[in-house]
């Protein structure tokens, strides 16, 4: 006797969990919003050898920014999963697609505090 078993996830469960990645994507956003108010105080005060601190903590804070987005995307995709192989199938595919950016995201960071380095020995020298 054959027996056909679904992976299903009951509706309560589903609206819960949406209604937790909806919370917890508004309280990143609201960080997020905040550190960016931050930034520009800072920003407004700044010397020319902080403005490079201050690029580089922008190029980190919009990657991570990035990075928050697609993880959230990634967990709505989840919560949607119709089965068990649709779950594997979209955290392989979330993994490789971030294992990639990775690379990408390291480079820009270094090219990032190249630059400020470089701004900062620049004044140092002039001064």
């Amino acid at each position: 006797m054959a027996t056909d078993k679904t992976f299903e996830i009951p509706e309560q469960i589903r609206t819960f969990a949406e209604k937790s990645v909806e919370q917890a994507k508004k309280a990143v956003d609201d960080f997020i919003a905040a550190t960016h108010e931050a930034v520009a105080k800072v920003e407004s005060s700044s010397a020319t050898v902080q403005n490079g601190a201050l690029d580089l903590n922008k190029k980190v804070l919009s990657l991570a920014e990035q990075n928050l987005t697609s993880a959230f995307e990634h967990a709505q995709k989840l919560i949607h999963a119709k089965d068990p192989q649709e779950l594997l199938a979209l955290q392989s595919e979330f993994l490789k697609a971030q294992a990639a950016s990775f690379g990408e995201q390291v480079r820009q960071i270094g090219d990032a505090a190249a630059k400020t380095v470089a701004s900062i020995t620049e004044k140092a020298t002039k001064g």
